[in-house]
């Protein structure tokens, strides 16, 4: 056990330039100082980016659980991914509906099931068998997050939103997780990158990542695997790594951003959006919590 530690949240790289998000910074920085707190005093990584991810999902000011909008179906649909570094176990759920908390319910698929990930019905079949809270009445639950409007809600351009967190816990145990409400007007049983372990997320002995943006790019770019392994094996800095797949993404069309944290306690945040709404602290570093600071 060292006193290493190190956390980093994001809340999305769908930020516009002009708009006022200090109270999402506000937000974060609070929560941040929360998951410092946990990871000084023991706590696991996995519990504390599920703990974070959770927060972030029920406060309604992001494109993620409470904030989420409807597909073109006028249903949400949700996905979530969570993964423990040293045992690369990993869960995760798709398309699943009115829970309260889908990372709570894609960290039981990994500590209670043989699958990595359940979707949609099956999904939301496992979180009643498991004992997840329901949204009663999800038309009056959902709500618009910081920074959108209804006319945001209601476009197909891939608008989009998602939260994250990743740790390096005192125990030298790195995790990784993810949830998001996915793209505005999205098609029904539409699922980004964000639930699919090595694309949106993931964690290993050596590295966590968390991704936000156009999940299509991510996916095509290969993504945060690609990052990972432009870290352990392409011999990359971290920032070099995430921006080795991010400048992928757009060269793809696309646009988003994402976190890391190292084995060594390092933390990279990369974005080519407007901005990505992003808070992180460690033994080493004090706590920032920003949106629109660049970071190349």
């Amino acid at each position: 056990m060292t006193n290493k530690f190190a956390l980093a949240l994001h809340g999305g790289a769908g930020p516009r330039a002009g708009k006022d998000y200090s109270v999402t910074e506000a937000h974060m920085e609070e929560l941040t100082r929360e998951g410092e707190a946990l990871l000084k005093s023991g706590e696991t990584a996995l519990d504390v980016v599920e703990i974070m991810v959770a927060n972030l999902e029920s406060s309604g000011l992001y494109v993620a659980g409470k904030g989420s909008a409807p597909n073109v179906m006028g249903k949400v649909e949700l996905d979530a991914a969570i993964m423990e570094g040293h045992t690369q176990a990993a869960g995760s759920v798709s398309a699943i509906q009115d829970v309260i908390s889908p990372i709570g319910v894609a960290k039981a698929v990994l500590q209670n099931s043989p699958c990595v990930m359940i979707t949609a019905q099956g999904a939301n079949q496992f979180a009643d068998e498991h004992g997840f809270e329901k949204i009663g009445d999800p038309e009056n639950y959902y709500v618009l997050p910081i920074g959108v409007s209804q006319e945001d809600t209601e476009q197909t351009d891939m608008m989009h939103g998602t939260v994250g967190a990743v740790a390096l816990d005192i125990h030298g145990n790195l995790a990784a997780a993810t949830s998001t409400g996915g793209v505005f007007g999205k098609p029904a049983g539409r699922v980004g990158d964000t639930p699919i372990i090595g694309a949106g997320t993931w964690a290993d002995q050596d590295i966590a990542i968390s991704c936000t943006g156009t999940g299509e790019y991510f996916v095509r770019a290969g993504g945060a695997l690609t990052a990972a392994n432009g870290y352990k094996l392409a011999g990359d800095t971290l920032d070099e790594a995430l921006w080795r797949m991010l400048d992928e993404v757009e060269r793809l069309g696309g646009n988003g951003g994402l976190i890391a944290v190292s084995k060594s306690g390092e933390i990279a945040m990369a974005f080519n959006s407007d901005g990505m709404k992003r808070a992180a602290v460690s033994n080493s570093t004090a706590l920032v919590s920003t949106t629109f600071a660049p970071c190349r």
